[in-house]
């Protein structure tokens, strides 16, 4: 192999990660119940942007490690409290929902993301709207 090749090939690596733009932005949730008479409009923040992956294409000379395809996923998150208005006493009138503090390019965690596809476009209200900014 050649220096340059070498050279390029420890710069990408090094120094891949600092062309990520993942943040944490901005995001409205849309959360309604069937017994519910409103559609709750929650204002919240999502991870969101690009992350530097690795193409396959040199896996025979790369270690494992090195080929990972990264996603925009949470670093720290809190979970906050919304109440839906317009729920008869019978139904649980609270829905809580993610709240991205700071974000990083890692691993797809299953356990809260989707890591497969995107989701249906689902989120838009079919009831009388109410704004929850938290």
């Amino acid at each position: 192999m050649s220096p340059f090749f070498v050279m390029s090939l420890l710069f990408g690596l090094t120094f891949g990660q600092t062309a990520s733009l993942c943040a944490p932005s901005e995001y409205t949730i849309h959360v309604e119940k069937r017994e519910c008479a409103y559609c709750l409009a929650i204002n919240t923040t999502i991870c969101a942007g690009f992350c530097m992956t690795r193409d396959s294409n040199g896996k025979k000379l790369l270690l494992k490690s090195a080929l990972s395809q990264n996603v925009c996923t949470y670093k720290e998150m809190l979970y906050r409290t919304a109440l839906i208005p317009g729920c008869p006493h019978h139904t649980i009138p609270y829905y809580s929902y993610p709240v991205a503090v700071s974000c990083k390019c890692g691993k797809c965690n299953t356990d809260y993301s989707d890591c497969v596809r995107e989701r249906l476009r689902t989120n838009y209200c079919t009831k009388p709207q109410k704004l929850c900014n938290v």
